[in-house]
């Protein structure tokens, strides 16, 4: 596109920005605060889409998803540890209970975890894995 085409649109596309930022959070991530914000918007999103990858929002949870990827990036570090302390590290370092973990292994396995009375399932590696975008080695 042209650079003269485009100028003449700026008001166009304040308005158009203004308004989507009305209804949905999306914008850097500067802080803890955004960071948890996108991440509930990138649940909220692969939730309603449910895997349909041909909807328009499909689109908007992959720029949310990229941004998520890029503060992390940035911000948290994945110790070397043993894969209980990795997982201890992380739900210190997002401001996560064991419940927030439900979804992936119930709080009475993450206790268990957590106390060195079992080891992290594979299953359980996956799922920590893709909720903390991490390589599931990390937890087995």
């Amino acid at each position: 596109m042209n650079a003269d085409r485009l100028s003449g649109h700026f008001p166009d596309i304040v308005e158009a920005w203004t308004t989507l930022q009305q209804k949905v959070f999306l914008k850097p991530i500067r802080d803890e605060k955004d960071y948890q914000a996108m991440q509930l918007l990138a649940k909220d999103l692969s939730d309603y889409l449910g895997g349909e990858e041909e909807n328009p929002l499909a689109d908007l949870l992959e720029v949310v998803s990229t941004l998520i990827q890029v503060w992390e990036a940035r911000n948290v570090s994945i110790p070397k540890a043993e894969p209980r302390e990795v997982l201890r590290h992380l739900l210190e370092t997002h401001g996560l209970k064991q419940k927030d973990l439900a979804g992936i292994a119930s709080p009475t396995v993450v206790s268990d975890i957590l106390a060195g009375r079992r080891a992290i399932s594979k299953n359980v590696a996956k799922g920590l894995a893709a909720r903390f975008h991490a390589d599931v080695s990390v937890f087995l």
